[in-house]
């Protein structure tokens, strides 16, 4: 995962800061073996269906929203930011049926 994508988001979105440092926190400190994992460590994330290996976190007490596709390696996960915006933004993408597809990072 890319920090400069957060950090851009974050000197965009000042309000954004403090819960995506509150998110990296806590995965830095996961250790996900399997998809389910990732709901133990952020009990409001969601997964996206249609075999589409995503999974949506919600920041900052539901302001913000991240789509990010998830890999499992055999040592570690890889999370890879497909977007971020607000939840406002994110409703935008679920009625054009997008957040299955973006990809602008």
């Amino acid at each position: 995962m890319r920090h400069s994508t957060l950090e851009n988001f974050a000197y965009i979105n000042a309000q954004s800061r403090a819960c995506i440092a509150e998110w990296l926190g806590k995965i830095a400190a996961a250790d996900w073996k399997q998809p389910g994992d990732i709901k133990l460590t952020c009990l409001s994330a969601d997964f996206l269906g249609r075999g589409s290996h995503r999974v949506i976190f919600d920041l900052g007490g539901n302001n913000y929203r991240m789509i990010c596709k998830y890999v499992f390696g055999k040592k570690q996960v890889h999370l890879y930011i497909c977007w971020i915006g607000s939840h406002h933004n994110y409703d935008k993408l679920c009625k054009a049926l997008k957040q299955y597809t973006i990809n602008i990072y």
